[in-house]
């Protein structure tokens, strides 16, 4: 049970990031699951997700995110339809995921997969597992080495053999991510 205190907290300055993910799983939820049941709680979710999302400036559409999404800065992340993003990831702020001019096919991430803040991937393209992508880098191309750093306008691999997101955020704040 949540204290008194808390309970304030959060209305005054309410967690955006919690909220969005946590709407963003039970739309998830309801959409794979069978019922009538589901349907109807998928039509009022799914009403209140979109909302948020307006709210946000966030495109994230069903399906096309793997479970264990982390969006810390809730804000002006925008991802294509067509775009497959794996287990996992983490998606900072203004972040841009979409098929290239002229064409529908949109990028391919892979598991455990950072993108920084201000990053657009575009076109037909993959991510391998466990790769970091650079603030306001630029990827048009696609990088197949897992536990790659990628970074720079355009994109290109800085450092091979790194850590991924999750096992540094795991040292830095303890097992209880």
């Amino acid at each position: 049970m949540k204290s008194f205190s808390k309970r304030i907290q959060e209305i005054i300055l309410p967690n955006y990031s919690e909220r969005f993910i946590a709407l963003w799983e039970k739309v998830e939820y309801h959409k794979k699951s069978k019922g009538i049941r589901h349907k109807l709680l998928f039509l009022i979710t799914y009403y209140k997700y979109e909302k948020l999302s307006r709210k946000l400036f966030i495109r994230i559409p069903i399906g096309t995110c793997g479970e264990g999404l982390s969006i810390p800065h809730p804000e002006l992340i925008a991802i294509n339809p067509g775009a497959k993003i794996g287990k996992n990831c983490r998606i900072q702020k203004m972040t841009s995921i979409g098929p290239a001019f002229g064409t529908s096919e949109s990028p391919k991430l892979g598991d455990n997969v950072y993108v920084g803040p201000g990053a657009n991937l575009y076109g037909n393209i993959e991510i391998a597992d466990n790769c970091w992508i650079g603030a306001n880098a630029v990827v048009n191309k696609s990088f197949l080495e897992p536990y790659s750093i990628i970074a720079g306008v355009p994109a290109k691999v800085v450092k091979i053999g790194s850590k991924n997101w999750m096992d540094v955020m795991k040292e830095k704040h303890g097992e209880d991510l």
